[in-house]
């Protein structure tokens, strides 16, 4: 780093010293370990270490908070590298946050006092995971949001940390605080296993904060489920010449409803809230006839199923069209051959003997 970049540093930590605020001081030291090539961590800290000055210990003890990796709940360890990434922040901050007013230790030292989960798009194309957390004086209320790509495979791509009453603009879920840093750490697992992964440029500056904050949480659940499906399957049946309501219809009372069902649960997967247009065409024009194998019933009455979902979903305009547009074409596509699958093929080679 820079001579200028060290002397930037030090005027900021300066004016968190008289800020007093753990969370920005966190924050800072999240941006600044981003800021950092990895070539050039090791004389940056060590510049800091020579230095010795309040704000050069500052800026030690801050970088070893937020790069500390150590879980609060099981299956939230980091990897291998990741700690020896982070040792080397935790190694120089040893011991300097012992000769620095007592506000920094509160950084890290938070608890969770709330967590939710929904879309952040009327399709689910992405979802939002977020958390509520306070310093343990009572302090510095915060919430960390993470951007989860459902189209992607459930990429984490971006993450804000704000005010609390940032959640009144999202309609999210309240959902046990283990699950939702579940899925957060696994979001950000998976991102760190794809190469390339499109992400938001904000992201890396927050990254540190959100895998501290994730991990902090008790309970932790790995892999972490999604209930949307079970609360689906517990809805009472509709009723034919009923007319269901969004987050009302439940599984149409039609003979091969359920064995439709079945088929669209193994669709959706582990992302059941990302249901779009384009999502619905697949289903009933393109997945059904390659990999399914249903009885007449069941395919008369996939159309009802999926307007059932699509009405539990959110009932828009455009998913239900598209379902009307496709529902027509499906017992001629699942009686094409020619569009099976490899899959589907031997399943029903296997079941004709």
């Amino acid at each position: 780093m820079s001579t200028t970049a060290f002397t930037t540093a030090i005027a900021q930590a300066r004016d968190l010293l008289r800020w007093r605020s753990p969370l920005r001081t966190e924050l800072w030291a999240a941006r600044l370990t981003t800021d950092l090539e990895p070539g050039e961590v090791e004389s940056f800290l060590g510049r800091l270490v020579e230095d010795g000055s309040t704000e050069a210990r500052l800026t030690l003890a801050a970088l070893s908070a937020v790069n500390t990796t150590t879980a609060a709940g099981e299956g939230g360890s980091p990897s291998a590298d990741e700690d020896a990434d982070a040792g080397v922040f935790v190694r120089a901050g040893s011991g300097v946050v012992e000769t620095l007013p007592g506000w920094v230790r509160r950084m890290g030292r938070v608890t969770c006092e709330g967590a939710w989960y929904g879309k952040a798009d009327p399709f689910g194309e992405q979802t939002l995971a977020a958390m509520s957390f306070r310093y343990e004086n009572g302090k510095e209320a915060h919430l960390l949001v993470v951007g989860i790509d459902q189209v992607s495979g459930g990429l984490a791509v971006d993450a804000v940390v704000e005010e609390i009453k940032f959640l009144d603009d999202l309609d999210l879920r309240a959902e046990e605080p283990g699950v939702v840093a579940g899925r957060v750490l696994d979001a950000f697992e998976l991102s760190d296993r794809i190469m390339g992964a499109m992400v938001a440029d904000t992201l890396p500056a927050v990254r540190p904060i959100a895998l501290l904050r994730a991990r902090a949480v008790p309970d932790l659940v790995r892999p972490a489920p999604d209930d949307t499906v079970s609360r689906f399957r517990e809805l009472p049946r509709t009723a034919a010449g009923d007319s269901p309501s969004p987050e009302r219809s439940g599984l149409p009372d039609l003979p091969g409803a359920q064995e439709a069902f079945e088929k669209l649960v193994e669709f959706v997967g582990d992302r059941p809230l990302w249901w779009s247009p384009a999502r619905a065409t697949q289903f009933l024009t393109s997945w059904l006839p390659r990999e399914a194998i249903l009885s007449e019933a069941g395919i008369a009455a996939t159309p009802e199923v999926a307007r059932a979902w699509s009405l539990f979903s959110g009932g828009h305009p455009e998913v239900l069209a598209r379902i009307d547009e496709g529902a027509p074409r499906l017992p001629a596509l699942m009686a094409d051959e020619s569009l099976a699958g490899l899959g589907k093929r031997i399943a029903q080679a296997q079941r004709d003997r």
